[in-house]
């Protein structure tokens, strides 16, 4: 019996530890807003990282919680791996974590601590095998993806330089297909300046923010064009301070999904016009970026890699293929504009992401554990 089939033997035996270790991470509240919550989580992923002999080092942020950086930095042409340890639930909103035969119920525990205990669990059993002796890795969890990564996309484009292939172990999807597609997303901030003046007694001299940015709204939203998978959504909007008093300020935010660069630099484009279009006289409209992720697109190289890595996840008994494309993004969109092989969705399954009604499926945890180690096993000389 060879290390590795010694090693995956042992991992397959790791059910209770598997389900211990997503315990003690979903318990941590890590909501992008909850710092102190995000570091308790980064504690754990450095303890199991410790334990595997992998060094880490942290890097600290003025907004976040820290991000975690692992594995060899510098190193030639490594294997990188990404996730990241925020989830998009507030203190108090979502708590605890319950097992339910093979559903593990939490926040976060899809989306995706899931996919850490995947990638730590798959870590240490590729230490038993010497592997990551053969096979350089680094990596780097994020504390604000859920958020579009505003601050840790040029740090991950940084640590990322020069690998070999990405790996991004965010929740996987039914039939354990393979990301190979996700859409590029903004975030925009629209903010109307007026004059404001009593409704009553001098309405002529007011200048109506709210009126403007209403005009920017009906110009932005029919931007969606669902068959070339654009979409463009104002979700908030807010302004004015009295009904009796003309606003003088509004702000909007809106939400962009596109499935090309290109398509995501026009529809930008065309929404700095419509701003230009929609302000009234006296009032004026400003857009200013909250967050941008470029597309994951397809390409042959990461065809090649999603290829590769359903052959580790068939010989797991898992299945293979590729997912079609999907609206949200993550940091594979970062590694993949890089010019970097990257393919996504390696995490655990489940399902109900993003709601408190959140799911695990927990047997899937120590199969997608295997099939990273087996594709390590592939790349080692």
């Amino acid at each position: 019996m060879t290390d590795v089939e010694k090693a995956i033997g042992w991992l397959r035996g790791e059910r209770a530890a598997a389900e211990a270790l997503l315990r003690r991470l979903v318990e941590r509240n890590s909501f992008t807003g909850n710092p102190a919550g995000v570091a308790a989580v980064v504690e754990i992923v450095e303890e199991r990282l410790a334990e595997a002999g992998v060094p880490s080092r942290r890097i600290a942020s003025g907004r976040f919680g820290p991000h975690l950086a692992f594995g060899a930095e510098g190193g030639p042409a490594p294997v990188f791996l990404v996730g990241h340890t925020d989830t998009v639930f507030p203190l108090g909103t979502f708590e605890g974590f319950r097992v339910e035969g093979d559903r593990g119920v939490g926040p976060g525990c899809f989306d995706m601590k899931g996919g850490i205990a995947v990638l730590l669990l798959g870590l240490a059993a590729a230490v038993r095998a010497d592997l990551l002796r053969r096979v350089p890795i680094a990596g780097l969890l994020v504390a604000d993806e859920e958020v579009g990564s505003p601050e840790s996309q040029p740090i991950l484009r940084g640590l990322a330089k020069g690998a070999s292939c990405a790996l991004v172990f965010e929740s996987g999807r039914p039939g354990d297909l393979v990301v190979t597609l996700r859409r590029g997303t903004g975030a925009l901030r629209a903010e109307a300046r007026g004059v404001a003046a009593h409704a009553g007694n001098e309405p002529e001299k007011g200048r109506s923010a709210i009126w403007s940015l209403a005009r920017f709204v009906d110009r932005v939203q029919p931007l969606s064009d669902h068959p070339r998978h654009l979409s463009v959504n104002v979700g908030t909007f807010r302004g004015g301070t009295t009904k009796n008093t003309i606003p003088e300020h509004a702000v909007c935010e809106v939400d962009l999904r596109f499935e090309t660069t290109a398509d995501g630099r026009a529809l930008a484009a065309r929404i700095e016009e419509a701003a230009r279009d929609a302000a009234l006289p006296g009032t004026a409209i400003e857009i200013s970026p909250l967050s941008w992720r470029e597309p994951l697109e397809r390409t042959a190289a990461s065809a090649a890699l999603a290829a590769e890595y359903g052959a580790c996840q068939r010989a797991a008994g898992l299945g293979s293929g590729e997912a079609p494309p999907t609206g949200g993004g993550s940091d594979a969109c970062t590694t993949g504009a890089a010019g970097i092989p990257s393919i996504d969705g390696l995490g655990a399954r489940g399902k109900g992401f993003h709601t408190t009604s959140e799911e695990v499926d927990l047997s899937s945890v120590l199969p997608k554990a295997e099939a990273f180690v087996r594709f390590l096993a592939g790349r080692a000389p």
